[in-house]
Formats: structure tokens, C-alpha cells, sequence
């Protein structure tokens, strides 16, 4: 079948979704999680077959991470589709107001219609985008990378399953499992198939399809991350902080890549985090390598790369509009950090630096859905309309005006 006959199954079959009450919606979801759970060990199975093929074909070992399973992330994927089951249904109700000439409006919210989501070597993805999609009454088409095809193929009919077993057509769901670059096209030029289109991985993924497609795009989920120790910082807070930012994963979005540090303070911090990250390869500048002799040389493209990978750059600066300069320049607008006590200093940060999320002492793994709050994320926007930072149930919704009136016309 082909991508374009997929998305047409998809769009016929959403009505039945979309014009569902919540606790349909809710029903399936809830049968979703139970499902993945109960089949954990034929998810698991599909997903060792993905982690030895990526191991063969010399993928490295952040990215492999990135790509297992294990019962612990299953449960993670089960918890988080619970969790947007306790969300506020998004879809209805809105506010109402009243014209001169009689006339009732009401504003509500209502799905966009059927999502399309082209992402590479995360199978937590498959689920977290079609729950989201789901509850908010949106059709999706599942595209992912080659390197989880096993694992995106068992999640992805597990999923068709709950909404079959709850009166909802199975279509609603629609798993690409073409992992060609022609499918990614074809998908991308879907127009009047999807009405949106979400790019979820790496810079390369986002740029193809910012550049080709057809079809409205929000641009997510490259994480080119900095934080910034600012010279009143505490010492130890910061070791723990950037550590937690490397090396907690550092395959996803949110893991920072580059950390600037002012110049009063870099002779005490700079040794002090080389030595909490022995796994780390560390890159500087030549200020850096005087006081990290025998690191390799940070190159200005270096600053401008996500490494998904136990890699960081680290280049010192003698002030907070310094760090701002750099940051604005060479970010991808995801997450940065300040790590300072100097309260104004903080605030100068917050409003001057141009990115979706914006910390104060704090690391920037944090930047994610379930961490925020919202459930499940389909993406974190890196972009300004509509949508920007992590994205749940709201943002995949758009708006429908029903007005009411007993035989008005316009003069």
C-alpha cells in the first residue's frame, strides 16, 4: 500500500475519531496502555532485532541507547500514555459572546484533522504522538527511521488494536513501514492527504523537510543546547547541573552540547566538571586549553553541531552579554540555562536569550512534555507560530467559529 493510500485510509476514517466524546478517546488510550504492557515481551523481542541490526551497521553507542527498550522504558510508555488520559479533554467547549444584532458566537477547539510525523530511532515516539493524537481527535501516519522499524511496527498495530477494541476504525492509525527516502517524500507532499506535517530528530531530518514539503510543517527537536556558569554561581550546583545535561542521555534533543563559562571562574569549574566526566570528550577553545592542556581544538562549526554523543565544547566568556551574543547566534532556539546567583543577571538572560525554554539553575534535560506537565510531547517546537517548546494536546488543536442566529442577514 502506498504512503499516499495510507493517508487517504487515515483521512476517511477520522471523522469516526474526531466526533468521538472523551471518554472514547479515553477508552482506547486506556486499552493502549494495557495492551503495550501485555506484550511487552513481543515488543521486546521485535526491539532486540532493531538494537543487533543497528549494532551491525556500526551505530554508535549513544544512538543505540537511544533506540533500546527495555521493561523500565516499556513502563515509562505506559505511564505517559495514562497520564494523558488525566488531561483535560482539549476538543469543545471555548467562549462565547454575543453581537448587537443578536448573534451568538462561540469559538471552540477542534482537531486539526490527520498528523503526519517522519521521526528516526525512538520507538517511545510511535506511542507518545499517536496518544497525543488520539485524544485530541487527530488521525495520525507514523513515519519512522529504519533503525526501529521492528519495534515501531509492534507498538504501531498494538495501537490499531485498542482503537479497533473500542468501536474507533483501526485506520486512524497508519504505520509507514517504507523506510525509504521516497516514503519520506511522498509524505511530504502529501497536500490534501495531512494537514500537518512534524519533522521529530536530527538537524538534517528537520532541514529536508522544512525545505520540501508541500504540507504546513511545524519544525522541531534539533537541540544545539548551551548552558552558561556565570561567575556568582555556585561551584558544586554547576558540576552537578552540567553533568546531569551531558550525560543523563546524551542522545536527545535536550542534552546539552556547549557550556560557556565567565572567565573569573573558569580555572576552578573547568577541572572540576573534566574530571566528574571522564566518559566525556571535551573540545575548547585556546583560553580553555590552557587550563584543559591536551583536549581537542573547539572549531566554530564545532559550536554550532549537535553531538548526540558524549562530546562537549566549552568556550569561556567575560560576561553575560557575551554568552547571550554566542548563544543567539549559534542555538537552534530549544534550551538554554544560566547557572548564577546574581538575580539580575538571571533576568538579563531570560528576556535576552531568543529560545523556546529558558532555565535558571536548573539542567536542561528538563524540556520535555512529561516534565512539564502536559503528558506525552509530540515534539518540541523550535519555531514561533502556533506552537514553541514542548507540544501536548493543545497545540493539535485548531479553532472552529459556530455562529448562531434566528434569520439574520447583513445589510
Amino acid at each position: 500500500m502506498t504512503v499516499i493510500e495510507k493517508c487517504l485510509l487515515c483521512r476517511n476514517a477520522v471523522f469516526s475519531l474526531s466526533s468521538s466524546e472523551g471518554q472514547v478517546r479515553n477508552a482506547v488510550l486506556r486499552s493502549m496502555a494495557n495492551l503495550l504492557w501485555e506484550n511487552k515481551d513481543f515488543i521486546l523481542t521485535e526491539n532486540r532485532k532493531d538494537i543487533e541490526k543497528a549494532e551491525e551497521n556500526g551505530i554508535k553507542k549513544a544512538m543505540v541507547d537511544r533506540l533500546a527498550l527495555n521493561d523500565k522504558r516499556i513502563k515509562d510508555i505506559c505511564d505517559s500514555v495514562l497520564e494523558v488520559i488525566s488531561l483535560p479533554d482539549p476538543l469543545g467547549k471555548g467562549e462565547v459572546w454575543s453581537r448587537p444584532n443578536g448573534l451568538e458566537i462561540q469559538k471552540v477547539k477542534v482537531p486539526l484533522g490527520v498528523i503526519g510525523i517522519i521521526y528516526e530511532s525512538r520507538p517511545n515516539v510511535t506511542a507518545d504522538a499517536a496518544a497525543l493524537c488520539i485524544k485530541s481527535g487527530n488521525g495520525v501516519v507514523l513515519r519512522g527511521g529504519k533503525e526501529a522499524v521492528n519495534s515501531n511496527k509492534a507498538i504501531s498495530d498494538i495501537i490499531r488494536r485498542a482503537a479497533e477494541a473500542n468501536g474507533l476504525s483501526p485506520d486512524i492509525v497508519q504505520f509507514i513501514d517504507d523506510t525509504s527516502r521516497d516514503s519520506a517524500t511522498e509524505l511530504m507532499k502529501a497536500r490534501g492527504y495531512i494537514d500537518l506535517l512534524i519533522p521529530r530528530g536530527g538537524k538534517g531530518l528537520i532541514q529536508a523537510v522544512v525545505r520540501n514539503a508541500l504540507v504546513p510543517v511545524i519544525e522541531t527537536g534539533a537541540g544545539n543546547c548551551h548552558i552558561y556558569a556565570e561567575k556568582s554561581c555556585d561551584i558544586d550546583m554547576a558540576v552537578r547541573v552540567i553533568r546531569n545535561a551531558k550525560t543523563s542521555r546524551p542522545s536527545v534533543c535536550n542534552a546539552v552540547e556547549h557550556v560557556l563559562v565567565d572567565g573569573e571562574i573558569a580555572g576552578i569549574l573547568l577541572p572540576k566538571i573534566y574530571e566528574t566526566m571522564p566518559e566525556v570528550e571535551f573540545r575548547g577553545d585556546e583560553e580553555v586549553k590552557k587550563i584543559l592542556p591536551g583536549i581537542k581544538d573547539a572549531t566554530e562549526e564545532d559550536f554550532f553541531t549537535e553531538y548526540d554523543d558524549y562530546i562537549l565544547s566549552v568556550k569561556i566568556v567575560n560576561s553575560a552579554e557575551e554568552a547571550v551574543r554566542h548563544i543567539n547566534i549559534h542555538s537552534t532556539s530549544h534550551s538554554e540555562s544560566i547557572l548564577t546567583n546574581d538575580m539580575k543577571k538571571a533576568e538579563y538572560f531570560i528576556k535576552a536569550v531568543d529560545s523556546a525554554a529558558v532555565y535558571v539553575n536548573a539542567s536542561t534535560r528538563f524540556t520535555d512534555g512529561g516534565e512539564f506537565g502536559l503528558g506525552a510531547e509530540i515534539g518540541i517546537s523550535t519555531q514561533k507560530l502556533h506552537a514553541r517548546g514542548p507540544m501536548g494536546l493543545n497545540e493539535l488543536t485548531t479553532v472552529k467559529y459556530i455562529v448562531r442566529g434566528n434569520g439574520q442577514i447583513r445589510e
